[in-house]
């Protein structure tokens, strides 16, 4: 057998995959696994799923909804679906035509890539974004073109004129995520008029990633762009059941666009996973049929997560910015740090030094040095996680 130096296997990995990295999230995760520390890296929920959708995924299991599901959606899951979009979201679409039951948004977002971008285009990110929008881009044979969300008072910010310069001949589309991950912003009317006016007259699409739809706080409302004159025909609305039913283990979600858009996605998702799960699916579309005093308690729940998560980081000497929306808050570690230390070498130092496990700032922001001065935190945690990592982080302050 031929021996192959391992100094020599970088010749067997692609270009695209030398362009980025793993998953700074979940490798922060592992790292608090080997710390025993209290999670707050990684957005999954450490409280359990409501009983009535557990129930519902053992019955479907039980019913013998095990094998292949119709690959782009058990009828159950899209027609639920169809319904559910129309009263919350505003949007009237044919199930049959228009709806891509996917294997979670990631895999929504680059099937919907994949199907719409060709080598050469650029698709515009906002930075901070949530880190796979940038190698979803680059796998697709595109080039990202971020354009930064600046932090103010108010929350995080697009710079209008900034947004403008970002659109070209090249552009494709761009991946618009309300709320937003990781800096907790939602987009204002005014946000997404701007940028369905720059897509019509650049003739481009968007990618949206809308799975914290539903978690909104101080009254702020959900807007899907699709719902805005002459935006249904080129956006890609991408949603899922991960966050708002505490089930990310499923992994069921959709991507939503016009009859044409809609067969591409299709193709793509066939030949990437074949099909989300079919017990999930039939689970899932009980979830969509969840009463709306459900997402009324959601809401408040995530509020009380966030006043609790907000306060003990202000009791830790911490400084960030209140989240509009989603579960994350993002944190300025300039006056925490030591000298020389950046956010990589800090999160590492807090993980193992007060037990609790953050994510980076850089591995968010594209230049990376944006983001050396922030970390974020995440609150989708039992109130006893919270106190805990509160506690944790008080005493490591002192």
């Amino acid at each position: 057998m031929l021996a192959i130096n391992p100094t020599d296997v970088h010749r067997f990995v692609s270009q695209k995959a030398a362009l980025f990295e793993e998953s700074v999230i979940r490798k922060m995760t592992q790292v608090c696994l080997a710390h025993g520390g209290v999670n707050l890296a990684q957005g999954f929920p450490d409280f359990p799923t409501p009983p009535e959708l557990q129930e519902a995924c053992c019955k479907a299991i039980c019913d013998g909804f095990n094998q292949y599901a119709r690959t782009w959606g058990a009828p159950a899951m899209v027609e639920a679906l169809a319904e559910k979009v129309q009263w919350f979201n505003g949007m009237t679409i044919d199930p049959n035509t228009q709806v891509t039951i996917c294997c979670g948004t990631t895999e929504a977002m680059i099937s919907a890539l994949l199907a719409t971008v060709n080598p050469g285009d650029e698709v515009i990110v906002t930075s901070p974004f949530y880190e796979n929008y940038g190698a979803d881009a680059i796998l697709c044979g595109a080039t990202p073109r971020y354009v930064t969300l600046h932090p103010s008072a108010d929350g995080f910010v697009l710079n209008p004129d900034e947004l403008r310069a970002a659109f070209n001949r090249k552009t494709r589309g761009i991946i618009v995520n309300t709320p937003h991950n990781p800096s907790g912003k939602v987009y204002s009317i005014e946000d997404m008029r701007l940028i369905a006016e720059l897509c019509e007259k650049h003739d481009a699409l968007v990618f949206t990633d809308e799975i914290y739809e539903h978690i909104l706080y101080d009254g702020r409302k959900h807007i899907s762009i699709a719902t805005l004159p002459g935006m249904a025909e080129r956006t890609i609305t991408i949603s899922g059941l991960s966050k708002t039913y505490s089930v990310t283990g499923w992994r069921v979600a959709w991507a939503i666009a016009s009859p044409e858009i809609t067969a591409a996605i299709r193709k793509v998702h066939d030949f990437l996973t074949v099909g989300a799960p079919h017990p999930m699916q039939i689970a899932g579309a009980a979830a969509l049929r969840m009463g709306r005093g459900f997402y009324d308690q959601l809401a408040k729940d995530y509020s009380h997560r966030r006043d609790l998560m907000w306060k003990g980081l202000k009791d830790a000497g911490f400084e960030g910015i209140y989240p509009q929306g989603a579960y994350y808050i993002m944190v300025d570690i300039d006056h925490l740090a030591r000298a020389g230390e950046d956010d990589t070498a800090f999160a590492m130092r807090l993980v193992k030094e007060a037990g609790v496990a953050t994510v980076p700032g850089s591995s968010f922001y594209n230049p990376p040095s944006l983001g050396h001065h922030q970390i974020r935190f995440c609150f989708c945690k039992k109130d006893e996680t919270l106190l805990d990592a509160a506690r944790r982080l008080k005493a490591w302050a002192r």
